[in-house]
């Protein structure tokens, strides 16, 4: 029976880098259906809500989407989509990979790193935020579990394993927020003893920052909290060119989505010179994850071989002179091979 994708194409650019990728995933025969879903501006616009029932039905029915960016609307009433998206599903493991690829204006050019963030709690908890009525004073909690600590703890090592890796690092503030922060590190150092064959290091989250800086090669899997996990996933993708070369997975128990973590870029939309990468990098990612790790890697060597000896085929933010089109169509020819 084939397997079904819960599609969001997204805003702005969104349905250009889809439809790239969709070609992409067709050349691969992975015997893939897809169930195309609302969800974005265009769906506030039809429905009234940025994610209608019906989309959340296919992604519970599918058990798996791959989402274009989306964009949620700047003021209050409107809570951030993909927030929503992860407490919806329980999707607790946000993994990030930063791998460099070539011709892509970044300071390194051998980075092979993954970022593990806990996605349901912590400082963007929604409950527990307010403002005083004077408006001088905002009080937010953060909330962190020992079941949140550990199931994430133990993804990021699980993950470590499956691919090889041999250095887990826990990137906290334990030594100031001695109570989330802290329980976070007590957990992650239980977790640890399970996994003796994998380096366990523990770091504080501004001492992290300085070392991925200077020495990015000495991490290989970092595990940490989500507003943590939010600002390093970010640094590491600047390590290797930017958010264009940065896939996200959104992973639970009954659901995962995967995703191009960048904007929507609406100042490009419709120019056909968005670049796909991210979202294809996302899609294989998804290939793994459904076990079809030979297709996710053809993925990415086609990627890195295009941009190595076909520059005229590949968009402009990447030095290229070519389209959306052209670059899928390039990597078509790659995978295809």
């Amino acid at each position: 029976m084939p397997q079904t994708i819960a599609v969001i194409k997204g805003d702005g650019i969104g349905p250009e880098i889809m439809d790239a990728t969709l070609k992409v995933l067709d050349a691969l025969d992975c015997g893939f259906e897809y169930d195309v879903i609302e969800a974005g501006l265009g769906a506030l616009e039809k429905h009234g809500t940025l994610i209608p029932q019906a989309s959340l039905d296919s992604i519970a029915k599918h058990g798996l989407a791959l989402k274009g960016p989306l964009t949620t609307p700047v003021g209050k009433g409107f809570s951030s989509i993909n927030v929503q998206l992860r407490r919806h599903f329980d999707l607790y493991a946000n993994v990030r990979p930063a791998i460099s690829f070539p011709g892509t204006r970044s300071r390194y050019d051998d980075i092979d790193l993954i970022t593990v963030r806990e996605n349901t709690e912590g400082a963007y908890m929604a409950e527990g935020q307010s403002l005083s009525e004077d408006g001088e004073t905002a009080v937010a909690s953060i909330k962190t579990t020992r079941k949140g600590s550990e199931r994430i703890v133990r993804h990021a090592f699980e993950l470590a394993r499956a691919k090889g890796r041999k250095k887990v690092t826990a990137v906290h503030k334990a030594n100031i927020i001695k109570s989330s922060s802290g329980l976070f590190l007590d957990v992650a150092r239980e977790v640890a003893k399970d996994f003796p064959e994998i380096e366990f290091q523990e770091m504080i989250v501004d001492n992290a920052c300085m070392q991925l800086v200077m020495n990015p090669h000495q991490f290989d899997v970092i595990v940490t909290t989500n507003l943590f996990g939010d600002i390093l996933s970010d640094l590491c993708a600047g390590l290797v060119g930017g958010l264009g070369m940065a896939p996200g997975a959104n992973i639970g128990k009954q659901a995962a989505i995967f995703e191009a973590v960048h904007g929507s870029a609406p100042d490009i939309a419709g120019k056909g010179v968005a670049n796909p990468c991210a979202l294809l990098l996302a899609a294989a990612e998804m290939l793994d994850y459904l076990d079809m790790n030979d297709k996710g890697t053809r993925i990415r060597t086609a990627i890195r071989e295009v941009l190595e000896s076909s520059r005229e085929e590949v968009t402009p933010d990447l030095g290229g002179s070519g389209t959306t089109e052209t670059f899928a169509n390039a990597l078509v020819a790659a995978v295809s091979r």
